[in-house]
């Protein structure tokens, strides 16, 4: 066989083949950003989900209640958590959101992240 199951996503900053994944759930501004990505199908994950995402600007609320790891590969953005300061993200960051976690995106420059969102415990 030789297949390891290993997926590359060989320079994810800017690989090209995202496909549409619609507007946000809870918009903040008109139009919605537009959202695509690529959903990476890792085996032994159980239901963690990991991939590439990538947010045209503009502004949403986020409402995932899970936790989530992210890493910045593009872009610019603040998001601000609920009744918290605003925090400015730019390509290069880490972040580590914990469970839970709402507040406002507001991208400036069109962002691109790879992600892993894990599964409520």
């Amino acid at each position: 066989m030789g297949m390891t199951g290993i997926t590359i996503l060989r320079q994810s900053a800017t690989i090209g083949g995202l496909e549409d994944q619609g507007t946000p759930a809870r918009p903040l501004s008109q139009p919605p950003c537009g959202l695509s990505g690529i959903d990476v199908d890792l085996a032994g994950a159980g239901d963690n989900k990991s991939g590439i995402w990538q947010c045209e600007p503009g502004r949403f609320e986020r409402q995932l209640a899970n936790a989530e790891v992210m890493h910045i590969l593009a872009g610019a953005c603040t998001f601000t958590p609920t009744g918290g300061e605003a925090l400015q993200i730019r390509a290069g960051d880490t972040l580590f959101f914990p469970a839970h976690t709402t507040g406002e995106w507001h991208v400036h420059q069109t962002l691109r992240k790879v992600f892993v969102v894990l599964a409520q415990q």
